[in-house]
């Protein structure tokens, strides 16, 4: 039974437990929800001016951005305008002008309308004259046929024939005047060529001389020299090949020979051997065998510095000693070695300016004289002797040819023949080359105006240019233009057979008709 009261005790005390429990959670539940209902409220106010306040600022930025974009639409607005304004205003000038045009071509339409007009009634009498005209002449030639009684067949070719030689008459002045005016122009263009070619070389005007004498100290050295019963002077020119002449002269002893390298190596020979002293025929030769040598390589030096000065390629090594022979060589005084560069130079330049290859025409200039380091010892000319010699060393055809015709002595197959002539010319005969004593200059300036004078029909002659030129003036009134170029021949060949005189002379003759009138 307790233990029943117990159970129920404990069960209403769970209960009234219970109970309590509830009233407390039902009483902080509703506390809870109170609060939860407060700070909800609380927060929605405070979104609610949030999103106002954000709402306004969306509001003022549209605003703006409104403001922003109708300005820029404005400002665009107003470009546009103003474009379209000035597009309006051009399309108005140029409506003007077409306007403008549009009566100018009403005005120019009118006018051909009437100078069309105007040209049909002209063709329209034009072709009534045009047939009257051909009535007319229908009629003379009837009238000329009844005068001549020629056939139309027989006039007509009378006609054409007179038209023919009208034609070929005047074809042939035509063909007279062009082939002067084309030889002037050549003239002037060579004589350009050449001057520009002389002006661009600047060449020494003293001319070298081979000395061919030999100073002795005293008459007792020349003795010496010939030698007990001349043993000493018969060795020396038998192992030099010279002639060597000791006279009366004081302190002199002249070396004679030939050729031009045997008479200097004789002339350094004798000088090495009066320094020595010890003249006699074992020394003689001795010194002769070593100024031999020494002379061979003298010659290949020369040469070698001839062919780097004229800056030529590939010369054989034989023609190289042979350049260097040239420079003891002289012509008229005139040393052959500095006239082949001479030569050379000028041959370039003009070959140049020709278009023409210049490093062959330079070539064919330095060797177009090599036959003259040969001619002492070979028979025959030196063009002839160079050609045959240059053709052991298979040389171009252009360099033959110079060398072998660069006097004329055979045509020219090249054109490089010519020019190697030219420049042979002025380089022999330019103011300097070659020494000419004063007397001998005049007296041949002399004699070519003497021999052209002596010309019937001759007035006055003057030789020019140094010789090079004589101007001949002959009597207009009683030599005719045919007599002229006569009389000129015949003055060239009498100075190709009368005279000796370096390179060629040109004779120009003048014959001036002057009719002179007085109007009162």
């Amino acid at each position: 039974m307790l233990g029943l009261w117990i159970a129920i005790a404990a069960i209403s005390g769970l209960l009234v437990g219970a109970v309590g429990i509830y009233l407390f959670l039902s009483s902080s539940a509703k506390n809870v929800v109170g609060q939860a209902k407060s700070e909800a409220d609380r927060i929605r106010e405070t979104a609610r001016k949030e999103a106002e306040t954000l709402a306004k600022e969306v509001a003022l930025s549209a605003r703006q951005e409104q403001v922003r974009l109708k300005d820029a639409f404005d400002k665009d607005h107003e470009v546009e305008r103003r474009q379209m304004k000035e597009q309006e205003q051009r399309l108005a000038k140029r409506e003007d002008t077409l306007d403008r045009k549009l009566d100018t071509l009403t005005v120019k339409e009118r006018n051909l309308d009437n100078l069309e007009a105007r040209l049909s009634q002209r063709d329209k009498s034009l072709a009534a004259k045009e047939k009257q005209l051909d009535q007319m002449i229908e009629e003379e030639r009837q009238k000329l046929l009844q005068i001549t009684g020629l056939s139309p067949d027989s006039a007509k070719e009378m006609l054409l024939h007179r038209i023919e030689d009208e034609c070929r008459h005047e074809a042939g002045a035509l063909i007279q005047r062009i082939t002067e005016q084309a030889q002037e122009e050549a003239k002037e263009k060579s004589r350009q060529i050449i001057l520009q070619a002389i002006q661009r070389y600047a060449a020494e005007q003293t001319c070298d001389h081979t000395v061919s004498t030999v100073a002795i100290p005293s008459d007792d050295m020349k003795g010496r020299v010939i030698g007990r019963e001349g043993r000493n002077i018969r060795s020396f020119e038998k192992a030099t090949g010279v002639d060597v002449i000791i006279d009366d002269t004081p302190g002199v002893v002249v070396v004679s020979c030939f050729d031009p390298v045997r008479r200097e190596i004789a002339r350094i020979s004798l000088e090495r051997l009066v320094q020595d002293g010890r003249i006699h025929p074992a020394r003689i030769e001795e010194l002769v065998t070593q100024t031999t040598k020494e002379m061979e390589e003298e010659l290949i030096k020369i040469g070698k510095e001839a062919v780097q000065e004229a800056n030529i390629p590939n010369i054989p090594k034989a023609v190289i000693p042979m350049l260097g022979r040239l420079g003891y060589r002289t012509s008229y005084g005139q040393n052959v070695l500095r006239h082949s560069l001479e030569v050379a130079y000028l041959s370039q330049v003009i070959a140049d300016e020709l278009g023409l290859d210049g490093q062959l025409a330079r070539r064919c200039g330095l060797l177009h004289d090599i036959g003259k380091a040969m001619d002492h010892e070979t028979e025959g000319g030196h063009p002839q002797i160079g050609k045959d010699f240059l053709r052991r060393f298979n040389e171009s055809e252009a360099v033959l040819n110079a060398t072998e015709g660069h006097h004329g002595d055979v045509p020219a197959t090249t054109r490089y023949t010519p020019i190697i002539m030219a420049a042979d010319a002025i380089s022999a005969s330019r103011p300097g080359a070659r020494r000419e004593s004063l007397e001998r200059y005049i007296k041949r300036l002399q004699d070519l105006e003497q021999l052209a004078t002596g010309f019937e029909g001759v007035r006055q002659a003057y030789a020019i240019q140094a010789g090079r030129e004589v101007r001949v003036i002959v009597d207009a009134k009683t030599v005719d233009d045919a007599i002229s170029n006569k009389i000129a021949r015949d003055i060239a060949k009498k100075i190709e057979d009368t005279m000796t005189y370096p390179g060629e002379i040109k004779v120009t003759l003048i014959r001036e008709v002057r009719s002179v009138e007085y109007a009162r």
